[in-house]
């Protein structure tokens, strides 16, 4: 478990040279209240910093110097996983990027990218996603699970059952298989020229035992023969190497430009589905409500006409889009695969080529081979020579056929273990054992909520939302407040789950704002219900503007005011 002892910042946001340190393992529960403006939020974008090098708020990283001293931008945070002591450093105008461990820093050769994934995935085991839905539940950017694409979802899910492993080493297999599939290739290449050999040893041979004064003209049709075939495989390899000139280049140039041009049009695909997604939902939300869910504002008519008219002229533009790209990539498709086609009839010249080098060379050999033997008169040490080049040859051929054999077994077993290491094969199946558990902990903290509906995720993290009636509903469907207490309910539903897992369990639970927004009297008490059955190592904040409602339910409160123009904390038991 990560658990977090320490947050100290200065010169963040509206903070100064004056550090702000805030304790984050003091007790069970800490109420966060000032005035707007006063610096709450900031030890949230602060810690989110620390750790991810980005800020729980949309704020660009230069905004984040506090624009009066405008350097010295220094963010640490300490934590503790088990034994080991951590320190992570952060800071602006200077840079400053370390992971301190036990007191010594870690290696900074690498990139700060590498450092930032070793911090990431091998000592918090959390994204910033995972972060932000097992730790945070904030009313200021904080993008709901329910509101994320599928795919985060279940990035998210992944990083909770602590299986993205699964991913990893699916990336790291398929590199394997590319080079196996590689090696393969020049096996079978390497075989070929080797029974080739054995082909031509074996005539060698032949005519070795034949030779004899009486056949020098035999020989010398012979020698005339395997000289037309080498000017005939000099004249084909010239062509080839020709055609490979003139044509490679221009082959792979557009093998690449389609490539591009196909991944492009895949992200312009997943935009254009993405709008068309959010026009559909502008749509049956004026279709549905009579009235604003948010305001109570009756919506007029012609408004809502007006509205849905604009959802379909653009549903209409979106499709026609939709229609162009996908003409235009199957015609990039077409074009891919003919440039494909074309590479590969290309390879087939240059392995011809290297094949009939091979040949030449063997001819080559054998008529000066006979020559010799024309000029001598025995042939018996030449015969027990060649007699064991052809055993070796054979041997070779033997050694490359087991090792093509043992690399063909290698693939087969990386193709079985790849089908395993996809979505669908063992991660799928951790899910699947999961999903029941996860559901149960949802609906628990639903009725909590005084919230009785049936609530399901199922394998690809789509909701399945049910009334008492059996009337089906999407989270889209409900108020704010009752999306408030889903969010809610997923949020200590994960933080259960992680606890399981022991994955992306941390000490620290932290609400933004979330009794100011959209919970009732009775919803505050139930969310203060779930709070105080946390266990001991969970600690709580809240940042809220209620203090005069909250202050006697929290241990201890902290307190941010601004004074000329710089946040400032005090804290109080």
């Amino acid at each position: 478990m990560v658990s977090f002892l320490k947050l100290s910042y200065k010169n963040f946001l509206s903070s100064g040279d004056n550090e702000i340190v805030v304790n984050l393992n003091p007790g069970n529960s800490t109420l966060v209240v000032g005035a707007n403006g006063a610096g709450k939020s900031t030890m949230l974008d602060a810690l989110s910093f620390a750790l991810f090098g980005k800020p729980h708020r949309t704020i660009n990283k230069p905004q984040l110097v506090n624009s009066i001293n405008g350097k010295n931008c220094l963010v640490t945070v300490e934590f503790s996983i088990g034994s080991i002591a951590y320190k992570i450093i952060r800071g602006i105008k200077p840079g400053i990027f370390e992971i301190w461990q036990n007191g010594v820093m870690i290696n900074q050769e690498s990139h700060s990218r590498d450092y930032q994934k070793l911090l990431e995935t091998n000592i918090l085991k959390l994204n910033h996603k995972s972060f932000h839905q097992v730790v945070v539940l904030g009313s200021s950017n904080f993008i709901p699970f329910m509101q994320l694409s599928a795919n985060h979802r279940r990035e998210v899910i992944e990083d909770l059952l602590d299986i993205n492993i699964f991913t990893k080493m699916n990336v790291a297999l398929k590199e394997r298989n590319a080079k196996l599939k590689d090696t393969i290739k020049d096996t079978e290449n390497h075989l070929v020229l080797v029974k080739e050999k054995i082909i031509i040893q074996s005539k060698h041979i032949d005519s070795l035992k034949q030779i004899d004064e009486n056949n020098a003209a035999k020989y010398n049709d012979e020698i005339d023969t395997l000289t037309s075939n080498v000017e005939k495989l000099q004249e084909t390899n010239a062509s080839n190497k020709e055609i490979w000139s003139d044509r490679a280049a221009g082959v792979k140039l557009t093998l690449s430009k389609a490539e591009s041009t196909r991944t492009s049009l895949l992200s312009y695909e997943k935009q254009i589905k993405d709008n068309i997604a959010k026009v559909v939902t502008e749509a049956k939300f004026y279709e549905g409500n009579d009235e604003c869910p948010t305001c109570q504002q009756k919506l007029e008519s012609d408004m809502k006409q007006h509205k849905l008219d604009g959802c379909k002229e653009k549903a209409v533009e979106l499709q026609e889009g939709y229609d162009m790209l996908k003409a235009k990539m199957a015609e990039t498709q077409q074009s891919y695969n003919e440039a494909s086609d074309a590479y590969d009839e290309l390879g087939d010249l240059q392995k011809e080529i290297t094949v009939n080098n091979v040949m030449i060379a063997q001819l080559e050999s054998r008529i000066t081979d006979l020559n010799k033997y024309l000029r001598q008169s025995s042939t018996e040490s030449d015969t027990s020579f060649a007699m064991t080049l052809l055993e070796n040859l054979r041997e070779e051929k033997d050694t490359l056929s087991d090792l093509k054999s043992s690399q063909i077994e290698d693939r087969t077993y990386n193709e079985v273990i790849a089908e395993l290491l996809k979505d669908t094969g063992i991660k799928t199946k951790i899910i699947r054992q999961y999903l029941p558990v996860m559901n149960k902990l949802i609906n628990h903290y639903l009725q909590i909520f005084d919230f009785f509906v049936s609530f399901n995720l199922d394998e690809s993290f789509n909701e399945q939302i049910k009334s008492r009636h059996r009337d089906d509903f999407s989270y889209s469907s409900f108020s704010e407040g009752e999306k408030q207490k889903i969010d809610l309910s997923l949020l200590f539903a994960w933080r259960a789950v992680a606890k399981m897992k022991n994955s992306a369990n941390t000490n620290l639970m932290i609400l933004d704002e979330t009794f100011d927004a959209s919970l009732d009297a009775d919803g505050i008490d139930n969310l203060m219900k779930i709070l105080n059955t946390l266990d001991a190592e969970t600690n709580v904040f809240v940042i809220s503007h209620k203090q005069d409602i909250l202050e006697s339910k929290f241990e201890r409160k902290i307190e941010f005011e601004k004074i000329k123009n710089f946040s400032r904390m005090m804290e109080s038991a």
